[in-house]
């Protein structure tokens, strides 16, 4: 990396992006960037960290720079297009950034995380309890990141999608799972599990897989895999004794006969359980001190958009990223464990009409774990403008379903006012969400 040039991120307000730009910044680089003028959920942290956001412009790009592109944008965006044109003549850098990853990724003791579903929670915990203990710059998928200088670690998220992760060369990785969640550009689950093997094949240090994935038994690689799970006969790293309750979930560690303590977390759902199995084993390898691991484990208080609770009067609402049909059934579980005695609603935004067309019947199956389930239209992206599947095609497939919400239309959910909303999606969603919260605010001050 270098202090003398100025970084411009293309599409800083991207997840991934933002996070990358607010580790360089805390780092000590000159960091700025542009992007659309839409309001996001990661905009307000560059603010606040004093990093400029223009609107695209090729004028913005200068004599100098090293612009970091986004993985949404091509040849022809704009700004990419300028940087193009004046890298050829020698007066900009120009890097993806996966590259800009791949340099953090060599300066300390890095663990990726991978997987289809859970990436972002684990990477989340994992950077919250390494934080507590070492020096440790992370990048998460939710928007976070964080540098810090000479740091001991760094976490952060490997991202499958189209094989955005094949060249990082972390020391260890967490594979949570494989599943066929692209079918915009995966040709089908051997192709996903060869992204992955691809991706762990430059691995120098070792792998932790879970257990019970299938797709992960499969892989074929020259580091150790140590598998996780709750299965003393064929996992490494392994949970006994597991107590879920309201309060969060509990369990005994293992490493094959060595007991590693009882370790208690704020989370719910079986994939709380396991995503901290995942990084007492990264801990453990590290020799990390336990009694800290417990520690940290036991502070953890989320990610962005991953079972964020709020309470507006007596109606609890979380909001969830999820959009794939293992994710809201994860979800769902951890609501049942949370709120056990409480109507689960769940309002649900199908992510893309390839999906939804791939995943119609395990949708279908998946949201009707909950009591009543409410759709709204499908979140088209930039890439899949329309598809050959609606909204009302997916509700006829649902047992519980009860109709069509929309931020002009969020009414029929005053109809469970003792229920628990669980809104799940990877879209605009939250504005369905935020449309709702305004309502019931003002339905509860007219009953005052």
């Amino acid at each position: 990396m270098d202090k003398e040039t100025s970084y411009y991120f293309i599409g800083i307000k991207g997840s991934g992006m933002s996070a990358l730009a607010r580790i360089l910044h805390d780092q000590g680089y000159q960091v700025s960037g542009s992007d659309i003028d839409e309001y996001t959920f990661t905009q307000k942290p560059l603010e606040d960290a004093g990093i400029a956001i223009k609107p695209f412009d090729a004028s913005n790009i200068k004599p100098g720079m090293t612009v970091i592109r986004g993985n949404a944008f091509e040849d022809d965006q704009v700004e990419v297009a300028q940087a193009l044109k004046m890298e050829k003549a020698g007066e900009v850098k120009v890097m993806t950034y996966p590259e800009v990853v791949e340099e953090l990724i060599q300066q300390s003791t890095s663990i990726g995380v991978a997987g289809a579903h859970g990436k972002t929670s684990t990477t989340g915990l994992l950077a919250h309890v390494l934080s507590g203990i070492a020096p440790t710059s992370y990048l998460i998928g939710d928007g976070s990141g964080k540098g810090v200088p000479d740091p001991r670690f760094f976490v952060f998220e490997a991202d499958e999608y189209r094989r955005h992760f094949k060249d990082y060369h972390p020391d260890y990785a967490i594979m949570t799972n494989i599943d066929f969640d692209h079918p915009d550009y995966y040709t089908g689950i051997d192709d996903v599990r060869s992204a992955f093997e691809e991706f762990g094949s430059h691995v120098k240090k070792g792998v932790f897989a879970w257990g019970d994935d299938p797709q992960l038994r499969q892989l074929h690689l020259d580091v150790p895999i140590y598998y996780y799970g709750t299965n003393p006969e064929t996992d490494d790293f392994y949970a006994t004794n597991i107590k879920r309750s309201t309060k969060g979930s509990a369990f005994d560690a293992y490493y094959h006969d060595e007991f590693l303590g009882t370790y208690e977390v704020p989370l719910y759902g079986q994939h709380g359980v396991l995503n901290s199995l995942a990084v007492v084993a990264v801990a453990h390898f590290e020799d990390m001190d336990k009694e800290l691991v417990k520690h940290e484990l036991l502070s953890f208080k989320g990610v962005k958009r991953r079972f964020t609770e709020k309470q507006v009067g007596p109606v609890t609402i979380i909001d969830d990223y999820a959009h794939h049909p293992s994710e809201i059934k994860a979800t769902i579980d951890a609501a049942r464990q949370k709120y056990p005695d409480r109507e689960i609603v769940a309002v649900f935004q199908p992510h893309t009409f390839s999906r939804t067309i791939a995943y119609k019947e395990d949708f279908a199956k998946t949201l009707d774990l909950a009591d009543h389930v409410y759709l709204t239209d499908i979140f088209a992206s930039a890439r899949e403008k329309k598809g050959d599947i609606s909204s009302e095609e997916l509700g006829a497939e649902i047992s519980k379903f009860r109709g069509i919400v929309s931020p002009e239309n969020v009414a029929p959910l005053l109809d469970h006012e003792d229920g628990v909303f669980v809104f799940m999606g990877a879209g605009d969603l939250q504005n369905t969400e935020f449309a709702f919260e305004k309502l019931l605010a003002n339905t509860q001050t007219n009953l005052q």
